[in-house]
């Protein structure tokens, strides 16, 4: 999700796990490190152990859609069943997926054709292929303007695509290295992390121009990023000073910072316990409770090998992470709250 020379990209480093024991199957609920979970079950993924990226969650289907990038396909897992349903292949370097409850439809950014691809849920084939900038990343989804926006890591853009006919009808320069772009809907606006430049930038999809920029003071890194509309805090982490910034966007101000895992990368949030996750390439995990306005850490502890990506399902608050390589093959790893 991020460029190389970056501490994101140096997933290929030695991991030498110490507080957790691999699975392979079902879990007797062990505790996880000091983190106030338990491991349901180590879940089976298809391919190789190569890398994987950001992952989203279709909570109706009980599906969770996983961007295998190593492998360039886009795994569908099925969370009742616990078992891969498919891969959807020819996804070139897939990094962002998103799934659109109001389309219906899977969005995945194919970062080595420099592309963003549809995927329909139900024949789980590619429908359309519409081109982004220059490393297409993450992606946020504008419903009122029925937009897509796809952040162009080394591109310095945002790309719009409209939904409606799948094609880039908007480039928005954004003046450096973009990390992560997010939807509010509060304000219907999308904001993007530039993180050269210490800034989460603001974007009318009205007119698809920067209407605001907010400086970040301490950020080294600010790639990843989550909005809550309840509080209307964004949170962004920081990847090459391993610190969580929180800005409150109705004020436009940082709020307050914290130390997090090392390399933190995809944030999740689980608004029924108020459970922020912060996950790290280092494969450690950082948790806060979000309670109002106020933020406070809870825990800190290793997940699993690379457990830089997490989805939430609220419902039954379980969290996923999909590991690289666990007992010698990719797997995903499924937790709950620690009862």
């Amino acid at each position: 999700m991020a460029p190389q020379l970056t501490p994101k990209r140096r997933w290929a480093m030695a991991f030498t796990p110490v507080l957790i024991v691999a699975a392979t199957t079902a879990c007797s609920s062990p505790a996880i490190g000091h983190l106030p979970l338990a491991a349901v079950a180590d879940a089976p993924l298809t391919g190789g152990t190569t890398r994987w990226d950001y992952a989203s969650l279709d909570p109706a289907a009980h599906r969770l859609y996983l961007a295998h990038l190593g492998d360039s396909v886009v795994t569908v897992f099925d969370t009742q069943t616990q078992r891969v349903v498919a891969d959807v292949p020819n996804v070139s370097h897939v990094h962002g997926v998103l799934f659109v409850p109001e389309l219906r439809r899977v969005y995945a950014s194919a970062t080595g054709t420099d592309e963003v691809v549809a995927i329909d849920p139900v024949t789980l084939k590619i429908t359309a292929r519409v081109p982004a900038g220059d490393y297409p990343d993450g992606m946020a989804y504008a419903s009122e303007a029925h937009k897509l926006y796809v952040s162009d890591e080394h591109g310095g853009t945002d790309t719009v695509i409209d939904v409606r006919t799948n094609t880039r009808v908007a480039t928005i320069p954004l003046g450096g290295e973009v990390g992560n772009t997010q939807y509010d809907p509060v304000s219907r606006h999308i904001f993007a992390n530039v993180q050269t430049r210490r800034q989460l930038v603001e974007i009318d999809p009205a007119t698809d121009k920067v209407i605001s920029r907010m400086d970040l003071p301490g950020a080294e890194g600010n790639h990843g990023l989550y909005i809550d509309p309840v509080t209307h805090l964004a949170f962004v982490a920081c990847e090459d000073n391993n610190k969580l910034i929180v800005v409150d966007l109705t004020s436009r101000r940082v709020v307050s910072t914290f130390d997090v895992a090392r390399d933190p990368d995809v944030l999740a949030f689980d608004r029924g316990l108020g459970w922020l996750y912060v996950a790290g390439e280092s494969g450690e995990v950082s948790l806060f409770h979000v309670q109002g306005q106020t933020v406070d850490p809870v825990a800190s502890g290793v997940l699993g090998p690379n457990a830089h990506v997490v989805a939430v399902d609220e419902v039954t608050h379980r969290a996923y992470f999909p590991l690289k390589s666990l007992a010698g093959r990719p797997q995903l790893r499924i937790t709950e709250p620690k009862r």
